[in-house]
């Protein structure tokens, strides 16, 4: 395999920074158009264990309590999304959907009666699945994205326990633990380790064209 053909998964394309970007200044958006028309949208946001609640699981990543909520949640969400959509393009969007269907409803089953808003989840959902997806694959590649993450955002797995208040931390387990799910079930789609011929099962030792071609060398 050739150097150019080694890269080719990890080609770049503007939606690896138009996604993430548009995705951040949407939540902006809404934030300030909560704030400048009077709006209270907590009450849209996730609230356990309720029928109405369950709203909250496609609603709740857009809402946000302030401006450090939100711009604490910006910077990662943009950094971990584009890294998402270079390194893992072919199921960015499945990850990302799937992610926040499954961590929210996650969320919904274990978080206590309280409304559960922000993106966190989506960020503790990206962590976990460029984390974990890297070492399962072992993909020098990846792992080596994988223990970036870890310097980057290792500080952030404590908060996926109970000690902080007025934190989501159900929500931080919840897209932690569905990262990790959804990095096993992906483990055969996009970016794969590059293999030898020695390393496939249907490799021969004895195949006559191999001994042909060590014979033609020799000559």
């Amino acid at each position: 395999m050739n150097l150019q053909e080694e890269h080719k998964p990890f080609k770049f394309s503007p939606m690896v920074i138009a996604i993430p970007l548009y995705f951040v200044l949407f939540l902006w958006v809404v934030f300030w158009v909560e704030g400048n028309y009077n709006l209270y949208l907590t009450k849209y946001g996730l609230y356990p264990k309720t029928l109405k609640g369950l709203r909250g699981i496609v609603f709740s990543p857009f809402i946000h309590s302030g401006v450090k909520h939100l711009f604490n949640n910006s910077i990662p969400l943009f950094i971990l999304m584009s890294a998402l959509f270079y390194f893992y393009r072919n199921i960015a969007f499945k990850v990302l959907i799937y992610g926040v269907l499954l961590s929210g409803l996650l969320t919904w089953l274990i978080a206590r009666p309280a409304y559960h808003i922000g993106a966190s989840g989506v960020v503790y959902l990206l962590f976990s699945f460029i984390l974990f997806s890297g070492m399962i694959r072992k993909y020098y590649r990846l792992i080596a994205v994988s223990l970036i993450v870890i310097f980057l955002y290792g500080g952030m797995i404590w908060y996926i326990l109970p000690i902080k208040e007025g934190v989501s931390w159900e929500g931080h387990l919840s897209g932690f633990l569905i990262g990790i799910l959804l990095a096993v079930i992906y483990r055969k789609h996009g970016p794969q380790p590059e293999k030898y011929y020695w390393e496939d099962e249907n490799f021969d030792e004895e195949d006559p064209l191999l001994m042909y071609d060590e014979h033609h060398e020799e000559e």
